[in-house]
């Protein structure tokens, strides 16, 4: 368990060796079905990542006011129509790219271009995952309009200019806001632990999203300034890739930047890009020991594993 404290860990090296990676998955060889069907694993894991007051006259209003009390069952059945439709996509896209989280990773890590055997290879692990993403979204989402609504109500308070309710109004922007900032930074960074490391450690372990967390947890709690330094780093790899695709997109008198806009095809188009990244979180999770490490899961023997193969 003490495997990682014997050297020390970088987040330097695993540039070089995610570069590699990227070089031995997409151009060695170049094969332009391979990254057609790797780009759309890729494309499954990261599915889903895109008035003034009236004057005088208030009859506008009134008007608009009977419409609504009179039409109420109409809308109201339309609109709980339009918002069951609009959670049905939003469960649909957060379960594929559950599912298709583990799909990539398993192409990066067997450098293989694979849809089905890691579709049902990883299916409990992607629907534990599906599951844990799902119910810390709603307690995310609860959490934050909270707080907005909190600000909004403040916002509210303060236009009626009280005295002691302007005083209230003020209260409660601040006190929110305060807890507003800190939460959407906590929740970021726990979306992008559970993609970067939690994932991985399922995929290596066969472990829930919950078991994975709690590894995840003990390892961060002991190497807290590690991982800090990791986000920095990252914040930093983010940069220098924006900046590259910006002149990329430029020098191709911005016909790469169209093609990036193209669903699926956009994904292909930015391969390297993704492959990178999903191999310097792996390289770097996998300086903490065999079990942190997606590169060193063997497959169990399988009838076809037993054909010839010049590879």
């Amino acid at each position: 368990m003490n495997e990682f404290h014997q050297h020390k860990i970088s987040v330097i090296d695993p540039v070089n060796d995610a570069l590699n990676r990227v070089k031995l998955l997409l151009f060695g060889p170049f094969e332009l079905k391979k990254w057609f069907v790797i780009g759309f694993c890729a494309w499954l894991a990261n599915l889903g990542k895109g008035g003034g007051g009236g004057g005088g006259s208030g009859g506008g209003f009134g008007e608009l006011k009977n419409t609504i009390i009179n039409h109420l069952p109409v809308i109201i059945i339309v609109g709980t129509i339009i918002f069951l439709a609009i959670l049905a996509i939003t469960v649909l896209v957060l379960w594929l790219s559950s599912r298709g989280k583990f799909m990539f990773l398993h192409c990066i890590a067997k450098n293989k271009a694979e849809v089905k055997v890691p579709w049902q290879k990883y299916s409990r692990e992607g629907n534990s995952l599906f599951l844990f993403r799902f119910a810390a979204g709603i307690i995310v989402f609860i959490f934050i309009a909270l707080l907005v609504g909190a600000i909004i109500f403040g916002v509210v308070l303060l236009q009626r200019s009280g005295g002691q309710t302007g005083l209230i109004g003020i209260a409660a922007i601040v006190i929110s806001a305060l807890f507003l900032i800190p939460a959407v930074i906590v929740s970021i960074l726990f979306f992008k632990f559970t993609k970067d490391f939690v994932v991985p450690i399922m995929y290596v372990n066969g472990c829930t999203c919950v078991e994975a967390w709690g590894q995840f947890w003990d390892l961060l709690k002991r190497n807290k300034w590690n991982f800090a330094l990791y986000i920095l780093f990252q914040i930093l790899i983010s940069i220098v890739v924006s900046t590259i695709l910006i002149a990329f997109v430029c020098i191709t008198c911005c016909i790469a930047g169209c093609l990036m806009l193209i669903p699926y095809i956009g994904t292909v188009v930015l391969l390297p890009v993704l492959v990178f990244s999903r191999s310097y979180s792996l390289y770097y999770l996998g300086q903490y020991g065999r079990a942190y490490n997606a590169f060193m899961v063997f497959e169990e023997p399988q009838e076809e594993d037993f054909i010839p193969s010049v590879s």
